[in-house]
């Protein structure tokens, strides 16, 4: 491919002197299972966040799932959700036994509407899980503020958004937990599964420590039905390495959004908008046209990546037909069909984007 949507291979090429030393250092320790790596990287994630505490486990949507746990969270509950999400989001509210119930994002940004918001309270419902989707911080003053009149717990959907800022706090700092996955392709990303969960609340960490290992503080005796979520060894001091180097390849990033936003004002695309509060960390930059289908053949036709963040909304999925079948989310499906992701990574070359754009600006004449 002429311009792939994402080079994982280029984060490995650039530091391979470092991550093979972080290789060598955990193969040789013979301890490979919540040790020293894992423990340094929560205490230098936890300080990048701004928290008290990170507990590393197995991947993003246990991060949620075992958020909502320790919370107490269960059968017959409900969680506020984004309508337009990955659906991983939904799947952590169903592993606690509780209910999803979805809300429509906010036509500019794409997160969760804040206006919507309270109507969709009832009795039942104990918390709100804001995704910050693309690498844009959801409008969290106003989601806490609401969420605190109701009694309400807010988690941080932050799979997208490591190093994103919020009224110059960062993601993972603002409702009362957040839960991050180091997929390969996240900003920071592990060469495997990993996730985290970030929270200024000591008790709340306690428990969450706790059921990530069996339900067990202690070797062979088990406070809770546990399950087995780590993070690994190896994966924490990969992510220790990527952790030194991620504002820099944030910057870039944002440096790249900034060449497309400028140079595509003159098609008819619609361009990412952000608020006058954030500072993304521009995990995605995404674009919405009624022409996708011509568009991704131009772009294929070029050798050039794109992706679909994400082309059926979770109401929509086969898995929550039972439940959501006769739903309709009008803006999430619109969404669904319009969105499409161009290239971008920190390893992408700022020439590559003119390439991009350049070919969009002679082809794109109605969107």
């Amino acid at each position: 491919m002429k311009i792939p949507f994402l080079d994982l291979k280029a984060p490995y090429m650039e530091l391979r002197h470092e991550l093979d030393a972080a290789y060598a250092r955990v193969m040789e320790s013979g301890w490979y299972i919540l040790g020293q790596e894992v423990e340094a990287f929560e205490a230098e994630f936890a300080s990048f966040c701004g928290v008290r505490h990170c507990i590393g486990v197995g991947n993003g949507l246990e991060a949620l799932h075992l958020i909502l746990r320790a919370m107490g969270v269960g059968e017959g509950d409900e969680v506020i959700v984004p309508s337009n999400t990955y659906i991983a989001t939904w799947l952590a509210v169903s592993y606690a036994g509780a209910i999803p119930v979805a809300v429509e994002p906010d036509r500019a940004t794409y997160n969760l509407d804040p206006e919507l918001l309270e109507a969709a309270i009832t009795p039942r419902t104990k918390a709100v899980i804001a995704v910050h989707l693309y690498g844009q911080t959801a409008d969290m003053d106003r989601i806490n503020a609401i969420a605190a009149c109701h009694g309400l717990k807010v988690i941080e959907d932050a799979a997208q958004a490591h190093g994103a800022c919020y009224k110059g706090r960062r993601a993972g700092a603002l409702g009362d937990a957040a839960g991050f996955s180091f997929y390969p392709g996240k900003n920071l990303g592990a060469f495997g599964d990993g996730g985290a969960v970030t929270t200024n609340d000591d008790d709340l960490a306690a428990r969450i420590r706790m059921l990530r290992n069996y339900g067990s503080t202690v070797k062979y005796h088990n406070e809770a039905k546990g399950y087995n979520s780590r993070l690994d060894e190896l994966q924490a001091a990969f992510l220790r390495v990527k952790l030194r180097h991620l504002e820099r390849w944030n910057a870039r990033r944002t440096e790249l959004a900034g060449l497309y936003t400028a140079a595509l004002k003159a098609t008819g695309l619609v361009l990412p908008e952000v608020m006058a509060a954030c500072e993304p960390a521009w995990h995605l930059y995404v674009v919405r046209t009624h022409d996708r289908g011509r568009l991704t053949q131009l772009l294929d036709k070029q050798g050039i990546g794109w992706l679909i963040h994400y082309p059926v909304p979770p109401h929509r999925q086969q898995a929550y037909q039972e439940s959501h079948g006769g739903l309709s989310y009008p803006l999430a499906e619109e969404l669904s069909d319009q969105v499409l992701s161009l290239p971008m990574g920190p390893h992408l070359d700022p020439q590559q984007v003119r390439e991009v754009c350049d070919l969009l600006l002679s082809d794109v004449t109605e969107v």
